[in-house]
């Protein structure tokens, strides 16, 4: 059976400004602080938390690796820790590619079912707009 994609949840992540860590054998080493957002889909809805980060490595034949961790709460009160890790390659021949994997840690209750399941997961920045980006959060099924 192929796979198909049902979108599970948009977030909109506003993001402080790129600070540099230094460079590795591994490539330059960056991280960006998450300020808060929000994030809604057909099963829930709520705010994304500030205190989160994106770390990021440019490695050397210009892929961008981001290992974005923050948390989530819903409009009826419940964290979801969200791990998201992204693939970006703006050389691509068939332009920009952002792709990313996505787990999610729920506690006991409504939301349990996204521990159990697989995501997949877009990125666009919003800038110059607006200091964040927006994720697209898919259920593979």
């Amino acid at each position: 059976m192929t796979p198909t994609l049902e979108l599970a949840w948009e977030a909109i992540v506003d993001i402080a400004p790129r600070r540099d860590l230094g460079v590795t054998p591994l490539g330059e080493r960056f991280i960006i602080d998450i300020l808060g957002g929000s994030f809604e889909g057909p099963r829930l809805k709520g705010r994304v938390l500030p205190g989160g980060a994106d770390r990021q490595l440019l490695r050397p034949d210009g892929a961008k690796l981001l290992d974005a961790l923050y948390e989530m709460q819903t409009d009826d009160g419940h964290v979801l820790t969200v791990h998201n890790e992204v693939v970006i390659d703006e050389a691509a021949p068939e332009g920009r590619y952002a792709r990313s994997t996505v787990r999610v840690a729920a506690p006991s209750g409504p939301y349990e079912w996204l521990n159990r399941r697989v995501f997949v997961g877009t990125l666009q920045s919003l800038k110059p707009e607006r200091d964040a980006v927006r994720i697209g959060v898919y259920l593979v099924c």
